[in-house]
């Protein structure tokens, strides 16, 4: 005999049968039907009908089956997102901030993560993502080489890239780092300083470009020498490995270093030398990771909200996948600067 009931009449919880539509509809007085509405927030429900059958799924401690909700609605209620197998606070943080965004809004998330931002393995990663059921797609771009990548992905996947990409073929979701690293710079010369050193990240990161920008151009207002740049890795080590070019230098007494890490490095080298921060030498950072205000001296950087970038994400995404139109957006969280101990005003007679 075949059984003709609902897909959830099959699932089990813990080798017992759960709870399934049909007892939510036995216990309220109604129909399948209307307890399928109520589940989709239909307006055509009477509100008195609404409240007996939510009462009933309190009761019963009813929880959809995802794989009975795809079948009704046509949608798997999971987001992918592409990212890269790394530790950076940054892009860490940024996936964090999406999965807490989907989990609140109801949404699970599966993950590819890469070891190479090229076309073949991103399109790949799409690709299988949308085999798995993905009703839309996440891509976290922070390298230039992804930019490339992501205008060879298939215009009919709802994606949202988050921190980079192409110009108005994909929607992008970022962190204001250009005014991020403006302001660090602003707050340095505010302090009478007579120009701020830069320590940069690496050449194919999208953030570490802008924060240049936002550096070269807030020095450029004020009418300042904009002295050479130096470069690290966004490693410690390499803040502290920059760090003896900077000490030799005469009249360095500023440095806005593209994230905390690379100023750890720099505050390590200056104290084993006997320099002090800030009075010899101010520093700001980028990111505000948890540590920084545990530096000494406590680290004055600038805040990224991944949390808020997460909310814009998701809601940028679910509005394509809602509208089944690709979107040309592009949405922009302000950053924050935190400050601290680490940045001072130039001591008289400097």
């Amino acid at each position: 005999m075949v059984d003709k009931s609902p897909p959830e009449r099959r699932v089990k919880r813990g080798g017992r049968r759960a709870a399934v539509m049909v007892d939510v509809a036995k216990l309220a007085g109604v129909s399948y039907q209307t307890v399928s509405r109520v589940l989709h927030d239909s307006p055509h429900v009477h509100p008195d009908t609404r409240e007996r059958v939510l009462e009933a799924i309190r009761q019963l401690d009813y929880r959809p089956s995802s794989v009975a909700q795809a079948l009704v609605t046509g949608r798997s209620r999971t987001l992918g997102v592409v990212s890269f197998d790394t530790t950076l606070y940054g892009p860490a943080s940024t996936l964090l901030g999406i999965e807490e965004a989907a989990h609140d809004a109801g949404y699970g998330v599966s993950i590819a993560s890469l070891k190479s931002f090229s076309r073949a393995p991103v399109v790949d990663a799409v690709k299988r993502l949308c085999d798995q059921g993905a009703d839309g797609i996440v891509v976290i771009a922070p390298q230039r080489s992804a930019v490339d990548a992501l205008r060879h992905v298939t215009s009919n996947v709802p994606v949202v890239a988050v921190e980079g990409g192409p110009d108005d073929s994909v929607p992008v979701v970022a962190v204001d780092q250009h005014g991020g690293a403006a302001a660090a710079t602003r707050h340095l010369l505010d302090l009478g300083h007579r120009t701020v050193w830069h320590i940069a990240g690496p050449q194919d990161w999208l953030e570490a470009d802008q924060r240049i920008d936002g550096w070269r151009s807030a020095l450029e207002a004020a009418g300042v020498e904009v002295p050479p740049l130096l470069r690290g890795d966004w490693s410690a080590r390499s803040g502290y490995e920059l760090a003896p070019q900077l000490s030799r230098t005469p009249g360095v007494t500023a440095v806005f270093v593209a994230n905390d890490q690379m100023a750890l490095g720099l505050l390590r080298y200056l104290n084993e030398i006997g320099r002090d921060v800030p009075r010899d030498i101010s520093i700001v950072g980028f990111d505000d990771i948890p540590e920084a205000a545990y530096f000494t001296p406590p680290l004055t950087t600038v805040r990224q909200d991944f949390s808020e970038l997460g909310r814009r994400c998701l809601h940028l995404l679910l509005g394509q996948i809602e509208s089944g139109q690709r979107s040309d957006a592009r949405v922009v969280v302000e950053a924050e600067l935190v400050l601290r101990k680490s940045a001072a005003a130039v001591p008289r007679g400097r």
